[in-house]
């Protein structure tokens, strides 16, 4: 079964996603290593949210609740934040709802900017860092893999996440207000990473010319070089934009006659809350950020989440079929190694192994495809029955609804 749990701008204050950025990817490797149950785990983790997607064995009849609270356990002990806290700052969806709001998130529908750009690539990103850590499971694979395609869809087929949307391009929309004119500027960036990359082009596209670069980790000389930046440490600019992994920027750092506009987009923050009550001094941070957000635009957000309610519908229904599938493929590769194994006794040779494998494959295909058919016409029992009747293979299925309600996690 799969299992969400999510902390983000909507339910959570900045503390505690600062908080749980810092302990979230350990404290879920553990929930994968030391629970039998929990097959799997993928954390989608940004600057606004904190989201662990886990796929839960079953059956085991409150599978879900164990996990929910060794989860909440181990995020406590490593945050210092009650179990309280937590619990009233994560939601819990399950199974087809899970689904449906992975669909909305990698979409750009629950972001502080609905339809931002960058979202898509974190969330491919976080598959990718699963994979590496091998926490990743057939079902989530699949269910990561049908988030980017419904994300395409939506982008292709809405009006959501037009041209150049992005929590950055939001701050510098606000930071306007305070900058008379970006091309006699002097900007400095602090960081080198991904959305160090995102900053500096929505910079030079309000008219930014001197751009110049600082890494607390001296990467800042190779990173302006291949952006065309000046490598600075020389703080005393008129914009500071913050976007890296840690605290670099404190009171120290200002003079009392300094007179800058810092944007702080890290998280954890990058810059010290107390910098912003220095006299000369104004200070953006996420939260400052987010009650900025502008409204959804009502009609694209609407046909949006109906491609979302589509797609998690078609997703569950293909759930439904995975286990003819996987029983029918444990039958299908079963009898193929066999034939495999006689024939390489027979001297065959590797482009005839090749051949079989093909084949093999071809074979499985069209039945897959009809279980997937069948599943979405609510007819799987039938499928089932025929794979019994055909090949005598038994299929196990779960008693618990894949389609159980999302619902906010309480005491």
């Amino acid at each position: 079964m799969l299992l969400c749990l999510s902390s983000n701008h909507r339910n959570a204050s900045l503390d505690v996603l600062e908080s749980l950025s810092e302990v979230a990817a350990a404290a879920t490797n553990d929930l994968v290593s030391t629970n039998d149950f929990v097959a799997g785990a993928v954390l989608v983790a940004t600057c606004n949210r904190f989201e662990a997607y886990l796929d839960v064995e079953e059956p085991l009849t409150a599978g879900s609740a164990i996990t929910v609270c060794s989860l909440l356990e181990s995020l406590s002990e490593r945050t210092g934040l009650s179990v309280d806290t937590l619990h009233s700052s994560i939601a819990v969806h399950e199974g087809a709802d899970a689904a449906a709001h992975l669909f909305a998130v990698t979409s750009g529908l629950e972001s502080v900017v609905i339809g931002e750009a960058e979202i898509s690539g974190q969330v491919s990103r976080a598959l990718d860092q699963a994979r590496k850590d091998g926490t990743t499971t057939r079902d989530l694979e699949r269910l990561f893999q049908r988030a980017t395609h419904t994300s395409r869809g939506i982008k292709n087929n809405t009006a959501i996440g037009g041209a150049g949307k992005s929590l950055v391009r939001l701050a510098l929309e606000l930071a306007s207000s305070r900058v008379a004119d970006w091309s006699t500027a002097s900007v400095l960036v602090v960081g080198t990473g991904r959305y160090a990359v995102t900053t500096v082009n929505a910079l030079r596209d309000k008219g930014a010319l001197d751009l110049r670069v600082f890494s607390p980790s001296g990467r800042d000389a190779a990173f302006a070089l291949k952006h065309g930046l000046t490598p600075s440490e020389d703080f005393d600019v008129d914009v500071i934009v913050t976007c890296t992994a840690s605290a670099v920027l404190g009171t120290e750092r200002f003079s009392a006659a300094s007179k800058c506009l810092v944007l702080d987009l890290g998280l954890p923050r990058n810059v010290d809350p107390a910098v912003g009550q220095l006299d000369g001094v104004d200070l953006l941070d996420l939260e400052t950020i987010s009650l900025h957000a502008p409204l959804e635009e009502l009609n694209a957000h609407a046909d949006a989440r109906d491609l979302v309610r589509t797609a998690a519908h078609e997703f569950a229904a293909e759930s439904q079929a995975e286990p003819a599938i996987v029983a029918l493929r444990k039958h299908h590769f079963a009898l193929l190694e066999a034939e495999i194994a006689r024939a390489t006794a027979r001297g065959a040779g590797d482009e005839t192994i090749s051949a079989l494998r093909h084949l093999g494959g071809v074979l499985l295909h069209g039945p897959s495809v009809r279980a997937r058919e069948f599943a979405a016409e609510g007819r799987v029992a039938e499928f089932d029955a025929a794979l019994s009747a055909l090949y005598n293979i038994p299929v196990e299925r779960s008693t618990t609804s894949a389609d159980a309600r999302a619902r906010p996690h309480s005491a």
